[in-house]
């Protein structure tokens, strides 16, 4: 009995030490999930970019100003000249916070014994916003009790504090863009993900095979119905935040209706190059659930800032289309801004859309050969 017990574990030994895809369970995952657990879920926010505006140009100012580019959590991207600047700089997406230094900042901190700090931050992150406002307040703080030392009357630095976008630190304007990302992601990549591999399971794909149809019409054709889907819910989601979550749309509809249709596209496209490459449904619906569900939810920026990552997470966020789309839903809805902001986002997920529909077709006419 121990003979034989002994010999099925040395059986299951060698079984588990040839299959690479156990081995990669055992011992892979727990790495990635190590390394991205370990490094990239943060609630601490680091080197995030800000802008000074210093109207006072003196040495007080200038002390503070190294003080905040001395601290791990900021780097200063620009100089502004003037509060006005604010605006435009957060729809850019250079910067989240701006620190406004008033005129005669030295002068007013002997004389006065206090002064005014103004801090602007982009609330449409409210955690963000709030964590980064409090980490400047940290900052002067401290300055204020440098200066304090060894004086009779303190000197006082008083924050001013505004939250441009989202003044009421609603979590919904952060939470419906990251939402509407993650589920037109992986609704519509699940839907194509079965369409060609259904037809293998039910052997019916040799039909389509010999069918007069160029592969890209049958690809497209196997698409449009779940894009008209799709855009039901587009619909539904826009509908349901603006009147029962209360997030208004600030700049175009009709911006955001295309760029929505632009990203169910591309969905829609991945979820199609799946379809061509697995042999099961169940193969598709796996990698479609679980192989963009943790991507889309870590590496789009919707949960944790990606700036805080380690530099090859910071890249593989790039391949995630959802991270562009939520970035265009929060510059469109709540900043209310344009296409001449958000081009660059709208390039990339096109020739995203490009590169999946090509895979696919690709894919097709190969098997097509090979019939």
């Amino acid at each position: 009995m121990k003979e034989q017990f002994l010999a099925f574990v040395k059986k299951e030994w060698f079984h588990i030490w040839r299959d690479k895809k156990t081995l990669f369970i055992l011992f892979g995952l727990p790495i990635v999930q190590i390394f991205i657990f370990g490094f990239a879920l943060t609630n601490e926010i680091k080197n995030s970019r800000i802008a000074i505006v210093d109207l006072s140009r003196d040495a007080s100012s200038q002390s503070l100003i190294q003080r905040i580019e001395a601290s791990r959590y900021f780097d200063i991207e620009e100089q502004l000249s003037g509060a006005d600047q604010a605006d435009a700089a957060f729809k850019r997406g250079l910067i989240k916070l701006v620190v406004v230094i008033p005129e005669n900042f030295g002068e007013n901190i002997k004389h006065q014994n206090k002064v005014q700090v103004q801090i602007i931050a982009d609330a449409s992150d409210p955690n963000t916003g709030t964590t980064l406002t409090n980490y400047i307040q940290a900052i002067t703080g401290d300055f204020q009790n440098d200066i304090n030392e060894g004086k009779k009357l303190p000197y006082t630095i008083i924050p001013e504090i505004r939250m441009l976008y989202n003044p009421q630190l609603k979590g919904a304007y952060n939470f419906v863009p990251g939402v509407m990302a993650m589920v037109l992601m992986l609704v519509c990549t699940l839907m194509t993900s079965i369409a060609i591999v259904r037809e293998k399971e039910t052997g019916t794909m040799e039909v389509l095979l010999v069918s007069p149809l160029q592969p890209v019409l049958v690809i497209l054709a196997k698409s449009t119905p779940y894009l008209l889907l799709s855009a039901i819910n587009i619909a539904s989601i826009l509908l349901l935040s603006v009147f029962v979550l209360g997030l208004p749309i600030t700049g175009s509809i009709v911006l955001l209706v295309l760029l929505s249709l632009l990203f169910t596209v591309t969905s829609l496209s991945l979820g199609m190059l799946i379809s061509s490459i697995t042999a099961s449904q169940q193969t598709a619906m796996l990698i479609s659930l679980m192989g963009l569900f943790l991507p889309t939810l870590m590496l789009s920026g919707f949960m944790f800032p990606i700036e805080n990552m380690p530099p090859p997470l910071q890249f593989m966020s790039n391949l995630v289309p959802a991270k562009w789309y939520y970035y265009i839903v929060k510059a469109v809805m709540i900043k209310g801004v344009g296409i001449s902001i958000i081009w660059k986002e709208v390039v990339v997920l096109l020739v995203m859309t490009i590169a999946y529909l090509t895979l696919s077709i690709k894919k097709y006419n190969i098997r097509l050969a090979t019939t």
